[in-house]
């Protein structure tokens, strides 16, 4: 899935909510020439074009999170085509790449802005604990494949980029509300 982040706000003005709505219009009318023009940065630790970046890399923009209704980091990766996302308990998540998922995806290099966020304790993630604001998250950049030549030794499997938005972009007021239960 290659998306672009569109940055809109809850309390937006109305000019800004209509310059929002054209952004997204704009959006859709993307040749596929103009969506290998989106910039990704897990690839080579710099900014390059998804067309000019040597890996398949999944991008998942802010946008489809929020349209996908995830309530979780690990939701939202089950929008990533061949990234195995498994819940097995109420708090525990099994994720992974090119078939080795385990609830430590000790394989599985993720990254919160270009910072590991692995346990030293046996270099897996805690899911559970991973608490993002998923209003906040700008896009997360998935490469499926062997990373560690780049990244280190937790990449063998994959890199979890998650991006989240500058601070200048998160001010205001943000309310949620919500009901049901955590399948309905």
């Amino acid at each position: 899935m290659v998306g672009l982040a569109v940055l809109t706000p809850l309390c937006l003005a109305p000019a800004q909510a209509q310059e929002a709505a054209a952004a997204i219009d704009d959006l859709k009318k993307l040749s596929v020439e103009e969506l290998m023009n989106v910039e990704v940065t897990s690839v080579s630790k710099t900014g390059e074009t998804l067309g000019d970046a040597a890996a398949a890399v999944a991008v998942v923009s802010g946008e489809d999170i929020r349209r996908s209704g995830a309530t979780t980091v690990p939701e939202a990766l089950r929008l990533v085509p061949g990234l195995h996302v498994a819940r097995q308990t109420s708090s525990a998540w099994a994720i992974g790449s090119r078939g080795f998922s385990n609830v430590n995806s000790e394989k599985l290099l993720v990254l919160s802005d270009t910072r590991s966020i692995y346990t030293p304790l046996f270099s897996g993630v805690f899911w559970d604990v991973q608490d993002y604001l998923l209003e906040d998250i700008d896009r997360i950049e998935v490469i499926r494949g062997p990373g560690a030549t780049l990244w280190g030794s937790n990449a063998v499997n994959g890199v979890i980029n998650i991006t989240t938005k500058r601070a200048q972009d998160t001010q205001g007021l943000y309310l949620e509300a919500g009901g049901g239960t955590m399948e309905r």
